[in-house]
């Protein structure tokens, strides 16, 4: 079977909340064993780029206009929460209070290696771009550091360590998204930030107001000022912060919904004149 052409002008019309010419696809990523069945091949273990080639490969293999790609080497350093089949948000903190906080290793974002972006324009096929992202988001990885649990006292006991921990954050996500816009294979950027439960977001809307979407707003100003489009993905019920990431904030595009949260096309019919609405099956389904 012939690939199709990519066309990465048809995503931006979507983004543009524009017809395109087309139907055009838009997923955050592809799970290691599609790849896999996709490209006929697994990366051998340990070779990143040979890993996003095979990324490459599988986006162009299904349609899309576009391939997900992230750096190599830009984290927040976080303790072992992981779980094959669960991960808490309470586990792994690594600041806890002002002390904790002073010891953290905070990550030089200019030491990252980005060489991967400058690669893939050799290996990507005409009329297709890299959409970027980042390493988790604002809000992820302050739960990250600090424990859900440990954060929601912190807001009561020490609020000026939160905003001092969010800004130790939020500073070099702006500066990561700034150093991606240099790279000219990236067409548009993701800011992936999950914010919600199925009933509401984590924190009370005035919190998110306070600490999460002034980051965000950053965020988004440093990749408009790259002239890509801001994408946010984020899942969770957001209607409490919506206009919010809309006006305040300005992004152009929101990802991920959830049926027994909103349904697509309920949130089409009430966003869709105001942002581009992107994806659309159910994640619990997928």
């Amino acid at each position: 079977m012939a690939l199709r052409q990519p066309d990465f002008t048809q995503l931006l019309k979507v983004l543009r909340r524009e017809a395109p010419d087309r139907p055009t696809l838009f997923e955050f990523f592809l799970n290691r064993p599609l790849l896999a069945w996709a490209c006929g091949e697994t990366a051998p273990p340990g070779d990143a780029d040979f890993e996003a080639r095979l990324l490459v490969r599988g986006f162009h293999a299904f349609g899309y206009d576009y391939v997900t790609l992230s750096g190599q080497g830009f984290t927040f350093p976080a303790g072992d929460a992981h779980r094959e089949s669960t991960r808490s948000l309470n586990e792994g903190a690594m600041i806890t209070d002002r002390a904790s906080f002073a010891r953290y290793p905070w990550p030089r974002v200019e030491d990252a290696d980005y060489h991967r972006y400058a690669l893939a324009e050799e290996w990507l096929p005409k009329g297709m771009k890299i959409i970027a992202h980042g390493p988790g988001g604002v809000l992820e990885n302050l739960i990250q550091l600090t424990g859900y649990d440990n954060l929601c006292f912190m807001l009561a006991d020490d609020p000026g360590l939160v905003a001092d921990i969010v800004a130790a954050v939020g500073e070099r996500l702006v500066r990561h998204y700034q150093i991606l816009g240099g790279f000219r294979a990236i067409g548009a950027m993701i800011s992936n930030d999950d914010w919600g439960f199925k009933t509401q977001v984590m924190l009370a809307p005035e919190q998110m107001r306070e600490y999460i979407i002034p980051w965000h707003k950053e965020i988004c100003a440093a990749i408009h000022a790259s002239g890509r489009p801001a994408i946010l993905h984020s899942c969770g019920n957001l209607a409490t912060v919506m206009d919010d990431i809309i006006d305040t904030i300005g992004y152009v595009a929101k990802h991920s919904y959830e049926d027994n949260i909103q349904p697509v096309e309920e949130a089409y019919e009430l966003y869709g004149r105001r942002i581009a609405i992107l994806g659309g099956l159910d994640l619990d389904f997928v």
